[in-house]
């Protein structure tokens, strides 16, 4: 399958090109102004260190979007969903979670958004 041609970085002033947004310098510092500005304290508690261990176990195991896997296509994982949101009780059991590519994800979450869930 042909890869989706790399576009600009999206940081200011940057001459790199990209997969998603930014490139890789970037998107780290992105996410790292994020997790510090952007999040509130009791949810970056809940995705520390242990989250990313599990996170990474979980989508070395299941590589591929578990969602699209169901309507027959075979597409990388980007994310790892609690099915019951950690702040609703879920928990970070492998029975919680689900590897999903970007699509799906943002999908799921707006439809939770849409019902009045997180």
């Amino acid at each position: 399958m042909p890869y989706k041609a790399k576009r600009a970085c999206g940081y200011p002033g940057c001459p790199r090109t990209a997969d998603g947004r930014y490139c890789k310098e970037h998107e780290r510092l992105m996410n790292k102004q994020y997790e510090q500005n952007c999040r509130d304290p009791e949810t970056a508690k809940r995705y520390g260190t242990a989250w990313k261990i599990i996170r990474k176990r979980y989508i070395a195991a299941h590589p591929l979007c578990e969602e699209c896997l169901r309507c027959g296509f075979a597409v990388p994982a980007e994310h790892v969903h609690h099915i019951i949101p950690l702040a609703d009780g879920g928990t970070n059991d492998e029975s919680n979670l689900m590897s999903l590519c970007k699509s799906c994800h943002s999908r799921i979450h707006m439809k939770m958004r849409q019902v009045g869930g997180g």
